[in-house]
């Protein structure tokens, strides 16, 4: 149900099958005012298989603070407003969380619809002992990336990350040295889903005879 006074709802979506869309999360997309979305095209085409027509916004890394400022000041007005990102959930590895916070900041209602997220799913099928673990995001591009993964080798419990396919093979070769189990999952929920286990070494291998394409949550062991 939705309150009277302005409210944030941070709504999970799915990360490839539309299929995982909760009930929950469809009531709030169909009775908010606006929907932030990270793409539009990429919201438009969810909305469309949901039919809901809500009216939606860009909100992503670039956009302006006074944008956001105003964003807050419709929120404080009694806005009802549903922030998505292009798949999973909003704020995690993504800007959203800057938004979250100016909204805390503000005395506005976060509420957060709980769905899909990409390195949960991945946890969930390691079989690895998940009770403490760490979420490093997505590794530096250039400064800092050799510390990333010393940090990710030196770890005393499972150290779960994401990369782009544009490095995966870089992030793996980087893990070569680390003697711990991964799992390696690509294109979760959809169609060609993947899952790799070994060393960095055989996970590179099995990558090699099939395809380096997609998206990829990194497990590293005990």
């Amino acid at each position: 149900m939705l309150e009277n006074n302005g409210q944030l709802f941070i709504v999970a979506t799915p990360i490839g099958n539309l299929g995982d869309i909760s009930l929950r999360a469809k009531e709030i997309l169909g009775g908010v005012d606006l929907v932030l979305c990270e793409d539009t095209r990429v919201t438009s085409k969810l909305l469309a298989r949901l039919e809901l027509t809500p009216s939606t916004m860009s909100f992503h890394e670039h956009t302006d603070p006074a944008k956001r400022q105003e964003i807050i000041e419709r929120l404080k007005k009694g806005a009802k407003i549903a922030l998505v990102t292009d798949a999973g959930t909003p704020a995690i590895s993504d800007p959203g969380g800057f938004l979250v916070k100016d909204a805390v900041d503000a005395g506005v209602t976060v509420t957060p619809i709980p769905g899909a997220s990409a390195f949960v799913a991945a946890l969930s099928i390691s079989g690895f002992p998940i009770d403490r673990f760490t979420f490093m995001g997505f590794p530096p591009h250039k400064k800092g990336r050799q510390s990333f993964f010393k940090e990710v080798a030196e770890a005393e419990h499972v150290v779960v990350f994401y990369e782009s396919t544009h490095r995966i093979d870089k992030a793996l070769e980087a893990l070569k040295d680390v003697k711990k189990p991964l799992v390696v999952c690509r294109e979760l929920t959809k169609m060609h889903e993947t899952i790799y286990r070994g060393s960095a070494e055989e996970v590179l291998q099995q990558l090699g005879e099939t395809s380096m394409k997609g998206e990829f949550v990194i497990i590293v062991g005990k």
